[in-house]
Formats: C-alpha cells, structure tokens, sequence
C-alpha cells in the first residue's frame, strides 16, 4: 500500500512513514527474540548459583517503602518485610510522604510492635523521589532496597541481592532490579500484565543485558541500591514522573553498571481497571519521554562513549515516533475509509480492510513469538500457561502505549523545560489477603 498525496516529496516523506508504522511492531518483536538468544547461550556474566551469607556477615541493609495514602495495602507489606524474610541485618525505613488517611496510624501502631521498623513523617507531598532522597539520608544500610508499599519480595529476596554486590569485581554495580510478577491474578486484566511482565522483563531487560551489558530501566517497584553510587549521581531527581528510569540512566551515563536479576522474584499488586492501568502507564510514559529528552544531548554529542546508551536512545525514539505515527496514520485512515463509505467505493473500502487484516495478522504473530518465548524462559516456564491471554495483552496494551506516549509528550516537554513536578497521587490499591 503506498499513498499519493500528488507531490512526489511529500509522498516519499509519507510513505517512508508508513514502511516505518507497519515494520517497527514486527522487527521490534523479532529484535527482542534474538537478544533472549544471546542472553540464553552467550551472555557469560549471569549468576548460575547463589551462595548463602552467614548471619556474621550479612552486610546491612535498609528497606526503604516510600508510602502515600497506603492504608490499603501497608500493614500486609510491613508484615511480610519483618516477619517473612530470611535475613538478620536489615531495617525497615518507611518514608510516609504526607498521608491524608490512616496510613500514620497504622505505622504509629506497627511501630510499637517492631523496634526494627522506622517512619519518617514528611508533613508535605512533594512525591515518591523526593521522599526517597530524604530517606537516604537517615538510611543506616550502605545498601537500599525500593519496595512500594503494594509489593513483596521473596523470602530469599535480601541474601540474593547482595550476592551481586560481594565480589571484587562487582565493586561498579550501582542497582540489581528484581523479576517482578503479579500478585493479584483473578481478573483477566490481571492475568494479562502476567504476560506484559514477563514480556517486558523476560525479554527486554535480559536482551538489553546480554547484547549491551546495559538497561534502560530499573523496576522501581523492588531494586536493591548500593547507597554511594545513589550519592554520586545526586541522588534521585525530584521532578521526574518516573525516579525508576532517570537514575538507571543517569548512573549508567556516570560509569556504574546496572544488573537484571531475574532468579530474584517480586509480587506486586497491579491495576485491575483500565482506567487504573491508563493511570499508571501515563506517569510510565511520560517518564520515558523524559529520560529521552534529558540525555538527548549527552548520547548524540558523544556517541562513541555512550555507544550502548545511543543505542537505547535509538530505539526509544523509534517508538516514540511510531506512537505519534500511529495516530496520525489512524486518523488518515478512518477519514479515508468515510470518505470511500460517502462516495460508494466500496473496492477502496474492501482493499484497505483486507490490507489492515494482513497487518494486524503480522503484527499479532510477531507478538504472539515473542510472548512465547518470554513465558519458556522467565521463572522455569511457570507462566506458559498465561500464553492464552496473549491476544488481549497485544490488542490493548499495544494501543494504550501508544495512546499514553502521545498525550503525554507534551508535559514532558514542559517538565524538562523547568514545570514538572514528581508529587504524586496515590494509585488506587488492591487490597490481596496473603
């Protein structure tokens, strides 16, 4: 299909576009696969075995759980945190960050209860990285663990992490992210991000590892820190919807290494509306856009230096450009095809029908490769059994992705130009008996 708007530049302009719109989804679904394979058989720095640390020598550590409007969700975490894990060395430190509802209370009680459980009360909302930044500075562990007050870790969780942080040569790792998977799995919707996680995160994040030694993103939900390296970036910036992304990149571009740990599983509790969803992958989004305007300049004037990130970038920018695309291919499209419905050329109407079947086919198919392959690989191939609800990840999550990239690009225009803000409104959470 090519399309002529009657001036040759313009019409090479536009279907350049097009070839761009059609190929990106499928080439993107095919890249990732082949990174899994050389994360699987080339990659030679993953950790095949986890050596167990002696109480004696367990170095210490501060869970920090910034908290905002949490009464739903934060006594079941604090619970589990002080209670489940299999770890001595190690503090709670809870960061409540202007709570309007019993969050306080329930953290005044808890405290009572376990003397290893902190709280610091920051009387303002000024949001998630700033109550992070804040905490640091009252942390007693040279290592920080994230943990959102909606999410758990596994009871091994603690002593794996600082297997990635003991040895000489691991002296430049600044962050090792966890696996993330759903707590919450009655809904379909739910079920459904079981497949975008694994997604996500069994393809992406050990594809970006095994091929770059890099990552675009750290999973801010569970991420263990090593404090100094948080310190030598200037902690986390406060003005960014998304802390998890902008300090992943700005420690990579200042020399540390971030590490993938998929063997150290997390659960957390995931949006079980589509208006919740749309919610959380708007603040995902923009945060993208964000990071790519930030380091634009650092990784196109040094390209060379920043060869993996440039990379990255790369690729964050095709799928930018194919959100904006799409809607504006979208819109073309259906005017077109009222314009045939108005004009009675029903040949036109029935050829762009059939054109759109043969792409959303290939585009599923793409999809559905690379869904498969994430369920085999992540957790032992666990989750294959969710490949069912691929379908209904690549119908609607590709869509709200794009939908979420284009509505939000230009706040994050204005935030990086000085009028952003990192407060936050706290999702609606999903209360899970454990």
């Amino acid at each position: 299909m090519t399309i002529d708007t009657g001036y040759p530049i313009l019409s090479a302009v536009v279907n350049v576009l097009l070839f761009i719109l059609v190929s990106y989804p499928i080439l993107g679904a095919f890249v990732w696969l082949i990174e899994v394979l050389f994360y699987r058989f080339l990659f030679n720095n993953k950790k095949l075995s986890f050596e167990k640390i002696s109480e004696a020598e367990e170095p210490f550590v501060t869970i920090m759980v910034p908290a905002h409007n949490e009464e739903v969700v934060i006594e079941d975490t604090l619970e589990y945190l002080l209670n489940e894990l299999n770890y001595h060395n190690y503090e709670v430190l809870v960061t409540d960050d202007g709570s309007t509802d019993q969050t306080p209370e329930i953290l005044t009680r808890l405290q009572e209860k376990y003397p290893r459980l902190r709280v610091l009360r920051i009387e303002k909302n000024k949001g998630k990285a700033h109550a992070f930044n804040i905490g640091i500075g009252f942390a007693k562990g040279e290592y920080i663990l994230s943990n959102d007050a909606d999410t758990i870790p596994e009871a091994d969780a603690l002593w794996k992490y600082m297997n990635y942080f003991m040895t000489e040569a691991d002296q430049n790792t600044a962050a090792v992210t966890g696996n993330m998977d759903v707590q919450n799995r009655s809904k379909i919707i739910e079920k459904a991000q079981t497949v975008e996680f694994s997604s996500i995160v069994g393809v992406i994040k050990r594809g970006q590892l095994g091929t770059l030694g890099t990552m675009y993103a750290y999973s801010g939900a569970n991420t263990m820190y090593r404090k100094d390296a948080l310190i030598d970036v200037g902690l986390f910036r406060q003005d960014r919807a998304t802390e998890d992304i902008s300090i992943a990149w700005d420690q990579q571009l200042n020399g540390w290494i971030p590490t993938f740990a998929p063997d150290i599983m997390f659960f957390m509790a995931v949006p079980n509306t589509l208006k919740m969803l749309y919610l959380q992958r708007k603040r995902w989004a923009k945060g993208g856009t964000e990071v790519w305007l930030t380091n634009m300049k650092n990784v196109l004037v040094h390209p060379i230096k920043y060869f993996e990130q440039l990379l990255l970038f790369a690729d964050q920018t095709f799928s930018i450009l194919w959100s904006l695309y799409y809607w504006v291919f979208l819109a073309f499209f259906v005017g077109t095809l009222l314009q045939s419905v108005f004009i009675g050329d029903y040949q036109r109407i029935f050829h762009m029908l059939a054109l759109s079947f043969i792409f959303i086919n290939f585009e599923m198919l793409a999809g559905f490769l690379q869904v498969a392959a994430a369920l085999i690989i992540d957790d032992d191939g666990r989750k294959f059994k969710y490949l069912i609800f691929a379908p209904f990840y690549m119908l609607i999550y590709w869509m709200m992705n794009a939908l979420t990239i284009a509505t939000t690009f230009v706040p994050a225009v204005k935030t990086i130009l000085g009028f952003g803000t990192g407060t936050w409104v706290s999702p609606t959470r999903v209360s899970i008996s454990k």
